[in-house]
């Protein structure tokens, strides 16, 4: 079994208490110890949602440095309001797999910690969506899933041909992912798998069995394929084992094998089930699906529908505009973002400008932590962001992607915070997801003045919070 990741945190310590609930009522604060929920200690936040959907619960807690027992009496499936600083208690799950193309053995140095941590912990594929293997499951590991029943999962399957899922994973003992995807369904336990496509590896027919195998199980309800990504340090490797970025040919090719999964799927489940990521359609210039063809987007966060709702997103912002709902004054904008998305994010703005008389300059910036193949906005470091706009003379309004920092806002990938940003620009900074947000910015004035209260929400969306440190307050 590979070591657990020790946590400096206390076990159970808390890291939050919503306002007005009734863990606040009760006068827990951040910092206190959760050891006990009902007389049963908790591993983990898993065992604490477990234990606390009675009507009456017993929380056994460190409290100002004393014992204490705190009770609750509630709804059931009222939460308490609590959240805590590690996602696993005894130490995460580390994977046991030695993938060619693992993105994070390519890491360059200097970056936080966290992102060094190669999880494969089941837990936080339940808890916040990260994709597991199930490689490394003992039997109380299965016992669990099934008494807690832990649905839905996320789970990397990249081949299910055993030989070839091996090869892929340098794993000569991995086990036969159909048949744990099986005894999953037994449990009633639904799955979102993953393939990360690797270029004359696991494409073509072995994509098709991959494709066909997963659609036979009822439990997995949905399957994205994403594209291989590699860092400037992983490159060599990669290329090693044969591999490189798709071709826009090849790109084309993966839509067009896919689109025929999902007129299949369609045609028995009523839903698309497969989905290329959207660097295949913006790589192969093909058109973006529409919303009805995302199944409600279970997979956003893997890069599967986000260029879909940038567009639509847009659509209803421009009703807004034409209605008189939103007034929005001509001005002139900047925004900097990944090589991919600013030719399609580009064309938006035309219609923008066309509409409100806002004259933007898209720039696209390039990776040099990870390389040019790394070309999303969600990797790109601070430093990156500084020197694509140190040369430029910005106007009033800039704006940076709030996916480049992490999930509470406070950092990029290389450490940099958006302080230190604006510092190093001499010009405030605004960080949105969306070109609505980005106009009513700029409708209401909303350029922030250098106050804590500045600071970019947190993620809506859960994933990527077990790769980052609690903000500082």
């Amino acid at each position: 079994m590979p070591r657990p990741r020790r946590s400096a945190v206390p076990a159970g310590a808390i890291s939050t208490v919503a306002s007005g609930s009734l863990a606040e009522e009760a006068g827990l604060r951040p910092g206190d110890q959760v050891l006990a929920v009902n007389g049963q200690s908790i591993r983990d936040p898993v065992d604490y949602r477990f234990q606390t959907t009675e009507d009456f619960v017993e929380l056994e807690v460190v409290h100002d440095d004393e014992l204490a027992i705190v009770e609750f009496e509630k709804p059931i499936d009222e939460p308490l309001g609590i959240e805590f600083d590690d996602d696993a208690f005894d130490g995460t799950r580390i994977c046991n797999n030695k993938c060619f193309f693992c993105f994070l053995k390519g890491l360059p140095k200097g970056l936080r910690r966290p992102l060094y941590i190669k999880d494969d912990d089941y837990r936080l594929s339940f808890l916040h969506g990260n994709f597991v293997t199930l490689t490394n499951l003992s039997d109380d590991d299965w016992n669990r899933l099934e008494e807690q029943r832990l649905s839905p999962l996320h789970v990397s399957v990249h081949a299910t041909d055993l030989d070839l899922r091996r090869q892929l994973l340098g794993n000569r003992n991995a086990p036969d992912i159909i048949e744990q995807l099986q005894r999953l369904a037994e449990m009633r336990i639904d799955v979102h798998t993953q393939v990360v496509l690797c270029p004359g590896v696991n494409d073509g027919d072995a994509l098709d069995q991959t494709v066909e195998d997963l659609l036979g199980q009822a439990n997995v309800t949905s399957i994205g394929v994403v594209p291989v990504g590699s860092s400037l340090e992983g490159e060599e490797r990669i290329q090693d084992a044969g591999m490189r970025a798709h071709s826009r040919s090849e790109a084309q090719r993966v839509v067009r094998q896919l689109r025929r999964w999902q007129r299949h799927a369609r045609s028995r489940r009523g839903r698309s089930v497969v989905f290329p990521s959207d660097e295949f359609y913006l790589t192969a210039g093909a058109q973006i699906p529409s919303e009805g063809r995302y199944d409600g987007f279970p997979q956003w966060e893997n890069g599967v529908g986000m260029t879909r709702t940038l567009i639509d997103d847009w659509r209803k912002t421009r009703r807004r505009i034409r209605e008189g709902r939103l007034h929005v004054s001509p001005t002139a904008a900047v925004i900097a973002c990944g090589t991919l998305i600013a030719p399609a994010l580009r064309e938006l703005c035309d219609e923008v400008t066309s509409l409100t008389g806002v004259e933007f300059t898209i720039i696209p910036v390039q990776n040099s932590l990870f390389g040019e193949r790394v070309n999303v906005s969600g990797l790109i470091p601070g430093a990156d962001f500084v020197a694509a706009l140190s040369r430029l003379e910005l106007p009033e309004h800039v704006f940076l992607p709030r996916a480049s920092l992490d999930y509470f806002g406070a950092k990029f990938l290389d450490d940099l915070t958006p302080a230190e940003l604006e510092s190093r620009l001499k010009r405030q900074i605004s960080f949105v997801y969306t070109l609505s947000e980005l106009l009513e910015s700029i409708a209401d004035g909303d350029v922030r003045d250098g106050s804590a209260s500045r600071q970019p929400r947190p993620n809506p969306r859960s994933n990527g919070r077990s790769w980052t440190t609690p903000a500082a307050g």
